[in-house]
C-alpha cells in the first residue's frame, strides 16, 4: 500500500491533480490488476447477500416507494436498461441503482466495515451491476468493478472519520461506486478523477439521518449515493469537471466539512500493479441489525441459554453494557436519545438502540429481521421494564480494541455486568460476534447460501432459487450481456406494481 498525505492548500497554491487524492483513487481504478480467486470467491458471496436481504424486503414502505420512482423512469434508448429486484421491469441504470440500493439497504442486514469511520461497502453493487447491465458488461468486468468500490470505500474509511463532524458516512460511498463504474467501463483516469469529484460533492449530508428519531431516509440515503454516482459518471464522461481540488482545496470537503484548514490525513491506496482486497477485511451480518449490534445479539443468546433470570425484569436490578466509544455514543445510552428507550420509536429507531436490542435477544434467545421489531413486540410490558434497566458506558479497552489493526485483536463487543435484585452478579464478554471472520461460526458460502434461502423461502420459487444461485457462482464466466441473469424475481403476487401511495412522479 502507498501512503498519500493530504492536507489543505490555499488558492494560491497551485496543487496539481496529479497529486490530489481524487487522482490517487483514479489511478486505482484504472490500474488493470488482475482480481485474485479469494476476493472473487468473496464478491460472489456478496452479491448473494446482497439479493437475500433484498427478496426480504420487497413489500416494505421505503423499496415500495424507491421502485415505483424508478418504473417510472424507463429504459433509455442509449443500452439495454437494469433490472429490479422482485421484478422483470426495468428502468434506467441510475434508478434501478436506486431502487435496489434501497431493497439492499432497508433491514440494515448486509455487509459492514468499521474503522475511523462507520461503512456498508456492499452499497457499492447495486450502482456497479446496474451500470454493468445497461452497458452490456461481462461477469469479470463486474467482479473488477466490485473490488475497485470495496477496496477505495474500506481505504477512506480507514483514515478519514465522517461522523466526528456529525457527516453521514455514505460520503464515502458516492466516490467509491463513481471509482468503480470507472473501471467498469474502462474510462481513462481523469474521466475517472471527474466523477469521484462530482459524486464526493454531491453525496455529503449531515447525520441527523441516524440521529434521534431516525427516518425511513436511512434507507435512501446510499442508494442515492449511489446513483449520484451513476450520474457523475455518465456527467464526467460527457466532459463536465467537478470542484477542483474536492478534498484539498481551500473551501473543500476537509477545510470545511472535516478537521479543518490545518488537518492531515494519510490514506493508504494500492499500488500500482498492487491487487485490490480490502474485500476481505469486512463482515457481514447473522442478524438484522446495526452491526455493532451483532456480538451483543450472540452473547444475550447465550446468556438465555445460562441464565434465563436476568431476562424477568422482576429479578433485575440493572444490565451495565461497557463497549467503544463508537457503540456507546451512536447506538447506546451516550447517544442520549430519549427515542432509544421509545416503545413506540420506529423500526429504523430501534435498530440503532443497543438497549433494546440486547433486552430482546436475551428475553427471546433469538433475534428475526420482522418479528423483532414488530410494535407488539417492543411494546411487551416486561421488556419495557428490562428495557430501561440497561445502560451503556465506554470502555477503554474496547474502544482501543475497536480501533486495533490488528484483525486477531479487533473488536466490536464488549463486557456486561447484570446485578440481580438479590445482589448476585453475572458478567460476561465477546469480541466479535459469531459469524465474524474471527468468530465462532465465520461466514463462508454455505452461510450465505443459507441466508439466502432464509430470507428467500416463500417469497421465490424454489426454481429461481436454484437458478439463480447457480449463475452467481458461475459468475466469472457469465458473458456479456448476460447480467440481467442476478436478478432475482418473486413468486407470482408476492409484488403488486399497483400498491403504495402516489407521487409526483
Amino acid at each position: 500500500m502507498r501512503d498519500h498525505d493530504i492536507r489543505v492548500h490555499r488558492s494560491e497554491e497551485h496543487l496539481p491533480r496529479t497529486d490530489q487524492l481524487a487522482w490517487a483513487m483514479a489511478e486505482v481504478a484504472t490500474d488493470p490488476v488482475e482480481v485474485g480467486p479469494e476476493v472473487q470467491e468473496m464478491i460472489i458471496n456478496r452479491i448473494i447477500d446482497n439479493a437475500s436481504v433484498a427478496i426480504a424486503s420487497l413489500n416494505r414502505g421505503p423499496i415500495v416507494s424507491a421502485r415505483a420512482q424508478a418504473l417510472s423512469h424507463p429504459v433509455s434508448t442509449g443500452g439495454l436498461g437494469a433490472s429490479i429486484y422482485g421484478i422483470t421491469e426495468k428502468s434506467s441504470p441510475e434508478w434501478a441503482a436506486w431502487a435496489n440500493g434501497v431493497a439492499v439497504r432497508e433491514l440494515d442486514f448486509h455487509d459492514t466495515f468499521l474503522a475511523a469511520e462507520y461503512s456498508h461497502p456492499g452499497d457499492n453493487i447495486p450502482p456497479l451491476l446496474a451500470v454493468a447491465e445497461h452497458t452490456g458488461r461481462s461477469g469479470h468486468d463486474l467482479i473488477r468493478a466490485v473490488a475497485t468500490g470495496y477496496e477505495l470505500q474500506v481505504d477512506l474509511v480507514r483514515a478519514i472519520s465522517l461522523h466526528a463532524h456529525k457527516i453521514d458516512h455514505v460520503a464515502h460511498l458516492g466516490p467509491s461506486a463513481a471509482a468503480g463504474i470507472g473501471t467498469l467501463l474502462g474510462l481513462d483516469t481523469e474521466t475517472v478523477f471527474q466523477a469521484i469529484g462530482q459524486a464526493l460533492h454531491t453525496t455529503t449530508a449531515t447525520r441527523q439521518s441516524r440521529k434521534g428519531e431516525i427516518s425511513t431516509w436511512k434507507a435512501h440515503a446510499p442508494a442515492f449515493a449511489g446513483k449520484m454516482a451513476v450520474e457523475a459518471a455518465d456527467r464526467a464522461m460527457r466532459g463536465q469537471t467537478s470542484p477542483v481540488p474536492i478534498y484539498e482545496g481551500e473551501d473543500g470537503v476537509i477545510a470545511w466539512l472535516l478537521d479543518g484548514p490545518e488537518a492531515r490525513y494519510t490514506v493508504s491506496l494500492p499500488g500500482p500493479g498492487e491487487a485490490k482486497r480490502a474485500i476481505l477485511e469486512t463482515y457481514t451480518k447473522e442478524h438484522s441489525a446495526e452491526y455493532q449490534a451483532q456480538a451483543w445479539i450472540d452473547l444475550a443468546r447465550k446468556l438465555h441459554r445460562e441464565h434465563p433470570e436476568a431476562a424477568d425484569p422482576a429479578q433485575v436490578a440493572s444490565i451495565l453494557i461497557r463497549t467503544s466509544h463508537h457503540t456507546h455514543y451512536v447506538i447506546g445510552s451516550g447517544a442520549n436519545d430519549p427515542q432509544k428507550y421509545d416503545p413506540t420509536a420506529s423500526r429504523e429507531t430501534l435498530d440503532h438502540s443497543i438497549p433494546y436490542i440486547f433486552t430482546v435477544a436475551l428475553q427471546d434467545g433469538t433475534w428475526h429481521h420482522v418479528d423483532s421489531y414488530a410494535p407488539e413486540r417492543a411494546g411487551r410490558p416486561d421488556t419495557v421494564a428490562l428495557w430501561r434497566k440497561v445502560t451503556t458506558e465506554e470502555d477503554p479497552e474496547w474502544t482501543r480494541r475497536y480501533h486495533s489493526l490488528d484483525l486477531r485483536e479487533k473488536a466490536f463487543g464488549g463486557a456486561v455486568t447484570i446485578t440481580l435484585a438479590d445482589g448476585t452478579v453475572i458478567e460476561d464478554e465477546i469480541a466479535v460476534a459469531d459469524a465474524h471472520p474471527q468468530g465462532a461460526r465465520p461466514f463462508a458460502r454455505a452461510q450465505y447460501v443459507d441466508k439466502f434461502r432464509s430470507l428467500a423461502t416463500g417469497e421465490v420459487e424454489e426454481s429461481e432459487i436454484e437458478r439463480f444461485l447457480e449463475t452467481a457462482a458461475n459468475l466469472p464466466d457469465l458473458p456479456a450481456g448476460e447480467l440481467g441473469r442476478l436478478n432475482i424475481r418473486a413468486a407470482t403476487g408476492v409484488v403488486d406494481l399497483t400498491a403504495g401511495p402516489k407521487g409526483l412522479l
